[in-house]
């Protein structure tokens, strides 16, 4: 009996101590300022969360990014330092009626996994978001990213909003596409590709079996899409992981197919 009391002392001790968080309270990386919830639905809405997506979102905090994209059926994980938010998120989760979709852990979000997420919502300052860019980076092409009020460092957004009202600072959004990863030698039946990939952007050069060696112009990689002109060619199809294929057209015209170089 006694052991069963100390326990729920115990939980409501910890509860007590999330629930008197505070916007401004010091975390391990940075301050604990939470988005407006009208800044939260309208990030999901950039990025068009639904059923179907897992979402990620590092630094947590009171749960609210991973609450609402539950609500919506988006399968949900928070990653948080603070063991006390990491509880007051947990209860806000079953008092939402969502804790089946939304779940808490308690970490660091330089070492969480988001290998997995279609979508990442995030309220991080520009140093975090550029400790976190390696890790963006290697993403599954497609992935979304929106973040509040801060970019990534080095990405161009493919899309941004603001909202007005009921929202009074930090009301922002940027929404980034994560881009295939094109840069390298390329080995085509007709020749050789190399392309240098500045976040979406490509040059480069298209050597020809003839010997020929053509600028690449106007490259460009959304999602797993490639496209880019060389010579008087227009080059447009997709890239899968080691190989890339589509059309082409202009001075010659067909299926291009090229496979990565080991």
């Amino acid at each position: 009996m006694r052991t069963a009391l100390l326990a729920c002392f115990v939980a409501l001790l910890a509860l007590q101590r999330a629930a008197a968080q505070q916007a401004g309270d010091p975390g391990k990386d940075v301050p604990y300022f939470p988005s407006a919830p009208a800044m939260v639905e309208r990030m999901l809405d950039l990025a068009r969360v639904g059923p179907g997506d897992r979402v990620i979102d590092l630094g947590s905090g009171d749960g609210r990014n991973v609450i609402a994209a539950a609500k919506r059926g988006a399968n949900a994980v928070g990653v948080e330092y603070n063991p006390d938010l990491v509880a007051l998120a947990r209860r806000n989760a079953v008092e939402a009626g969502v804790a089946e979709l939304a779940r808490f852990v308690q970490g660091d979000m330089f070492e969480a996994d988001i290998s997995r997420a279609s979508v990442l919502v995030l309220f991080l300052i520009p140093e975090n978001l550029g400790r976190l860019e390696p890790k963006f980076r290697k993403l599954a092409p497609g992935t979304r990213i929106v973040s509040n009020y801060y970019r990534i460092p080095g990405w161009e957004p493919a899309a941004s909003d603001t909202v007005h009202g009921d929202c009074e600072t930090w009301c922002q959004a940027w929404l980034y596409i994560v881009p295939a990863r094109a840069q390298g030698t390329w080995r085509l039946p007709s020749g050789e590709l190399v392309l240098a990939q500045d976040f979406d952007t490509l040059s480069g050069t298209l050597t020809t079996s003839a010997g020929a060696q053509l600028a690449i112009v106007n490259g460009r990689v959304a999602a797993d899409r490639i496209r880019f002109l060389a010579g008087l060619d227009e080059y447009e199809g997709r890239i899968r992981g080691e190989r890339m294929e589509g059309t082409v057209s202009g001075g010659t015209s067909g299926p291009w197919s090229a496979a990565r170089a080991k």
